[in-house]
């Protein structure tokens, strides 16, 4: 199953558009989880995707597990999606002004997340989750915040502190033109180590706005927040007045139609954050995130309150008319049911596969969102994350490529599978990955 890596005329497409770009866009992409600098080689540029594959510039197919980092539950180009968004551009591409499929899409939101009564329709997950921690300052009056080692929040300046995802790839513990005096009220604490968070809140208790946190992290491949963990977070929040942000991100109708915090209420009835982030699934592609939560902490938002937020293409007609047309289709009966399964598959196919070859591997995966690492066990934090083998992921990543399977091009990156993955697809990455294993 070795793709094409020329195009017809013999040349690499790939590498002519990497040139070109490099000598425009800084590191020749316009995102740095785009690039291959972690891996090594030279990124696909891809020219369409259809299903549960895109073909590149050179017309090689891949199996993608990247999913536009979470957003095409769907698979790419579904049917109905498609067709609800034709009709929207044909209504017009942006108004600055108020529509019904807004207020449709806000209550889709809320039909399906308890812990939210109203919501606020932003561009972008860094925007959304900026704006939630400026509701949390505004709404308590404080100015410390929690974060924790690994979790990436976007790009904003408080919350680049040690963040995972493309910093973690690169090296870097925080990034340059940040501040020092703008993260001096960040607090980073180690992800699953319930004796920090507790000496945390004793220690600065009174002073903390909210803790945010991703509920199953992405942005370190996969990795879970312990229930243990999690009740006490709520507990500790609870009882210092401080906010629980849910940065759900990539895992809000990810995992499941109730989001991550619906699987945490499994574990703990009645459990609920105070704030939620949302992003990926809910614009269905198209840029549009937002972040909710109760009706009398959200009302603190301008125009009703003292906490001003705004932006100019927020509830853009197109994106939700994206964001709504999926919803809809991810809410059916048997969904995530089918979808869990088929990740299920992918993962212990995997799994196996790994160990017949002897290799240390483990792997996890809720609703369609997975992730490996080869190590001998899953880690629980972001230190134990960092003790993966860097280079054998690299041979793993090129030889999956070879092979026309497209994961992450970073060992800190979850993936992602679609309805439209098939259990021929799922069977094709098993056995690429049986091969590749086996030379690792």
């Amino acid at each position: 199953m070795t793709p094409n890596t020329e195009g017809a005329n013999g040349a690499d497409r790939n590498q002519q558009l990497f040139d070109r770009a490099r000598a425009l866009i800084p590191g020749g992409v316009n995102s740095p989880v785009r690039a291959f600098r972690a891996v090594g080689g030279t990124p696909r540029f891809v020219q369409r995707a259809q299903g549960a594959y895109f073909w590149d510039a050179n017309g090689s197919r891949c199996i993608d597990y990247i999913g536009s980092w979470g957003p095409m539950i769907l698979g790419h180009g579904p049917p109905r999606v498609v067709e609800a968004v034709q009709r929207a551009v044909l209504d017009g591409f942006s108004y600055g002004a108020p529509t019904e499929r807004e207020v449709e899409l806000a209550e889709e939101i809320v039909k399906h997340l308890p812990s939210v009564e109203m919501v606020r329709l932003v561009s972008s997950g860094t925007e959304a989750a900026m704006s939630a921690i400026r509701l949390a300052r505004g709404a308590t009056g404080r100015n410390h915040i929690i974060k924790f080692e690994g979790c990436y929040h976007g790009h904003a300046d408080a919350l680049l502190v040690k963040a995972g995802s493309g910093l973690a790839t690169f090296g870097h513990p925080t990034s340059a033109g940040v501040p020092a005096d703008v993260v001096k009220h960040t607090l980073v604490l180690e992800y699953n180590n319930i004796e920090q968070l507790e000496e945390a809140f004793a220690a600065h208790g009174g002073d903390l706005a909210c803790l945010i946190i991703e509920p199953i992290a992405g942005n370190m491949n996969f990795v879970r927040a312990s229930v243990p963990f999690m009740k006490r977070a709520r507990e500790l929040c609870t009882q210092h007045g401080a906010l629980l942000v849910f940065d759900e991100v990539m895992t809000g109708f990810r995992v499941g139609l109730g989001g991550a915090q619906g699987v945490y209420r499994q574990a703990l009835p009645g459990f609920a954050p105070d704030i939620t982030v949302l992003g990926k699934v809910i614009g269905g592609g198209m840029p549009l995130a937002a972040f909710g939560g109760p009706r009398a902490l959200m009302e603190k938002l301008a125009p009703l309150g003292p906490v001003y937020q705004a932006g100019t293409l927020s509830g853009n007609p197109v994106a939700t008319a994206c964001g709504l047309a999926t919803l809809r289709e991810i809410a059916q009966p048997g969904f995530y049911e089918a979808l869990g399964k088929r990740t299920q598959l992918l993962v212990d196919g995997l799994t196996g596969a790994a160990k017949q070859a002897g290799l240390p591997f483990a792997a996890d995966c809720e609703g369609g969102m997975f992730g490996f690492f080869l190590l001998p066990e899953l880690p629980q934090d972001y230190a134990a994350v960092m003790k993966s083998d860097t280079a054998k992921f690299a041979r793993l990543f090129h030889g999956l490529l070879d092979r026309g399977v497209y994961i992450a091009p970073a060992l800190y990156e979850a993936g992602f599978v679609s309805s439209a993955h098939s259990d021929e697809d799922i069977a094709a990455t098993v056995a690429a990955a049986r091969e590749v294993f086996a030379g690792l």
